[in-house]
């Protein structure tokens, strides 16, 4: 059965949470599917942090934005013990995401595995190396006056 795309008019390309909707995701709450199986019913951000901790990605933590910028609804930083590490991770959720049809993401610095961003529309993924996460730090910039809006995983 192919699954249907929906499309942003405004950019004419499909996002993260459109696809979603449309392949029926957030048809059942997170509670009534198994937590192990996301595909089962889980949210698109419990499908990346599944990915995440699946690729042993290393102090994952989640951020939510909604209602506080127009980027992203969520941004996940993780990071990687290598640069290997790194693209790994990223390779694994991209091949996710595509798989699930969630839309073709974004990517920024796979080439060199220090930095590798993953722009899904919906979810910003930031996979680190932790020598390059500690000297940008940029969950305690999204997070400066609301500690509780990160959650480390």
């Amino acid at each position: 059965m192919i699954a249907s795309r929906a499309v942003d008019p405004r950019k004419g390309k499909t996002t993260l949470r459109q696809a979603a909707q449309a392949k029926g995701v957030f048809e059942t709450s997170p509670s009534e599917a198994p937590a192990t199986d996301v595909s089962a019913g889980g949210t698109a951000i419990d499908l990346v942090m599944q990915s995440l901790d699946d690729s042993k990605g290393e102090e994952i933590v989640s951020i939510d934005l909604r209602g506080k910028s127009a980027l992203a609804d969520y941004m996940v930083v993780v990071s990687g013990r290598s640069n290997r590490h790194v693209t790994a991770i990223a390779d694994h959720l991209l091949r996710l995401l595509k798989e699930q049809g969630l839309g073709n993401a974004k990517v920024e610095g796979l080439q060199n595995g220090d930095w590798v961003l993953i722009d899904s529309g919906d979810i910003i993924v930031h996979i680190f190396r932790p020598e390059i996460r500690s000297f940008y730090n940029i969950e305690k910039m999204w997070t400066v006056g609301d500690a509780g809006d990160a959650t480390v995983h």
